[in-house]
């Protein structure tokens, strides 16, 4: 089939859902193309659930032979958190031979415009919809995700995003006008006139390093925001979570060669146990876009060092929440427990530090004290996760040794609120499965400060009494600006410390929510409305998804001809 053909018929039938999502990404209002159930799937050529894990299975100890050039050795080694080992091999490319070979197919997509390449994009998208069983047992089996927030964040979430970042790609493309008739009078002499071509152009090959917690999630927003403004991609997965972002780029390989393109435009780039690659292809003079999310170290290296790139990061902060008032007590209570307990707290967006006035709180129960406040949050965390198959679907599996090193270490840094409890998970015996933790600090003594400002990524919360709400917005404001924060919460039925906490975070710019008592919790964002990260704070240099995180990804051309 010609690739024009192709180009018309993607057309044809992805330009309703792209219009769509740039009419939501105007008026942010609530909309998604992917249903969020598992029984929506199972029509129209999509997998449902026994057919999903029916394919999951089938990839265990295989081999993913995508046809890359440079192929030099196979490599793999994942192992679920769970205690499955996945026993999957990928490519292992020879670099100085496959950049060249991706740099080869840029030109055609380059000239092929972004309403094409946005149509393509969909194309892949929608193909990796109609497998979101499959990849929903992928994400589970190498992020440690319970199974239905691994369908939901690593399914259509993740989906979602990546379709909000091809729509702001293709807005900031068009913005420009494709041609200009340029006239200026001369008086009486004939005017200058010039006929005007603006072409945007990719930067080159972008780089995706992928982080072991969500690998979907995180990845899609920059891997199809380069795709779509015409850059080809390199994926360097997480080596403890390749799967879900190797079936990612299995998948965008068919959809382009079917289009007419190359499918070269996009690569797998996974490594040998501890090679490390990421920092030799963030200073390759090829790689010219990186999008990483994990460590503040390694993203501060790249920022500083990878300085032919264009560098997105989202990095670690210190999420805070101040509790200084509420209307509804038991509701606040059980939004935070919901909160604090959502995947074992090994999400960038989990709050860490509870500012609670010593003085205790005013509610619609009457005062609480401090210690009533964090005394009942515990009693909510328990109530809970009370029940085991309950908090098994909630929790997940802890991702990795790190965070089960933090989860303990944490119990000596002050006074157990809620001390952390073992679970069994009778599916998956040797998952290791652990409740919050909520230690008590004094925000007064010096020794604490070293605890709750520093990031303890895991399940681990601090309850860290202030003398005031004025000191715990002066904390918030402190935090967010030295060590950054992904979200930001407050409590109040004050209008002056809610006007006051909204001014912390637009000065320190972070993303705030307020009051939060029904089912939408601070660590959650919605794509299309809702932006992840501010690119303000130290947490993060960019946001998902606004302009900024895509229009540098090109730049735009200008030809022009005498008429």
């Amino acid at each position: 089939m010609a690739a024009e053909l192709t180009a018309q018929q993607l057309i044809a039938q992805h330009r309703p859902t792209l219009d769509q999502a740039l009419e939501a990404i105007r008026t942010r209002a609530y909309w998604s193309p992917h249903p969020e159930h598992p029984k929506a799937y199972g029509e129209h050529g999509s997998l449902d659930a026994a057919a999903g894990k029916a394919a999951f299975d089938a990839l265990l100890g295989t081999r993913l032979d995508f046809g890359q050039p440079g192929t030099d050795d196979w490599t793999g080694g994942e192992v679920s958190p769970y205690g499955i080992e996945l026993g999957i091999t990928y490519p292992h490319a020879d670099i100085d031979v496959l950049l060249p070979a991706m740099r080869a197919g840029q030109r055609a997509w380059r000239d092929a415009g972004p309403e094409t390449r946005a149509v393509v994009c969909l194309e892949i998208l929608k193909r990796i919809s109609d497998r979101t069983h499959e990849f929903a047992h992928a994400v589970m089996h190498t992020s440690g995700q319970a199974f239905m927030m691994a369908f939901q964040a690593g399914g259509p979430h993740a989906q979602d995003r990546g379709l909000e970042a091809v729509a702001y790609a293709y807005a900031e493309q068009v913005r420009t006008p494709g041609t200009a008739e340029w006239t200026k009078p001369q008086g009486k002499r004939y005017p200058l006139v010039l006929t005007k071509a603006f072409r945007p152009v990719p930067r080159g090959i972008a780089l995706v390093i992928g982080c072991n917690t969500f690998p979907t999630w995180n990845g899609y927003p920059g891997l199809f925001a380069s795709l779509a403004t015409g850059n080809a991609v390199l994926v360097k997965p997480h080596p403890r979570a390749v799967l879900p972002l190797a079936l990612t780029v299995r998948i965008a390989r068919e959809v382009l060669a079917e289009a007419g393109f190359d499918p070269n435009l996009v690569a797998l780039a996974a490594e040998r146990p501890g090679e490390g690659i990421a920092k030799t292809l963030a200073v390759r003079p090829e790689i010219r876009i990186i999008d990483y999310t994990g460590s503040t170290a390694f993203g501060d290296w790249l920022e500083t060092n990878a300085r032919q790139a264009q560098v997105y990061t989202e990095k670690a902060g210190v999420n805070t929440v101040i509790v200084e008032s509420t209307g509804d007590y038991k509701g606040m209570l059980s939004n935070l427990a919901f909160s604090l307990s959502l995947y074992s707290g090994q999400m960038c967006t989990t709050p860490q530090n509870l500012l609670i006035p010593r003085d205790g709180i005013t509610t619609d129960e009457g005062p609480k004290s401090y210690d009533e406040v964090v005394a009942d949050l515990a009693r909510s965390v328990d109530g809970l996760l009370g029940d085991d198959a309950r908090a098994n679907a909630l929790l997940g599996a802890i991702v990795n040794p790190d965070v089960k090193a933090r989860l303990e270490a944490a119990a000596g840094l002050g006074e157990v609120a809620l001390a952390s409890r073992e679970i069994a998970n009778p599916e998956f015996p040797q998952a290791i499965v652990r409740t919050p933790v909520i230690v008590k600090l004094d925000g007064a003594k010096p020794d604490s400060e070293a605890a709750y400002m520093s990031e303890c990524f895991g399940p681990v919360s601090f309850a860290v009494a202030v003398d005031s709400a004025t000191e715990a917005v002066e904390l918030l404001r402190r935090t967010v600006r030295e060590k950054g924060a992904m979200t930001v919460g407050a409590y109040t039925t004050s209008e002056e410390v809610e006007q006051a906490v909204e001014e912390a975070c637009l000065e320190e710019p972070a993303q705030l929510s307020l009051n939060l008592t029904g089912g939408v919790y601070v660590n959650q964002t919605a794509a299309f409305s809702d932006f992840h990260g501010s690119g303000g704070n130290p947490a993060a240099n960019a946001a998902l998804c606004d302009g900024a995180f895509v229009a540098n990804r090109f730049r735009t051309v200008e030809v022009r001809r005498e008429a």
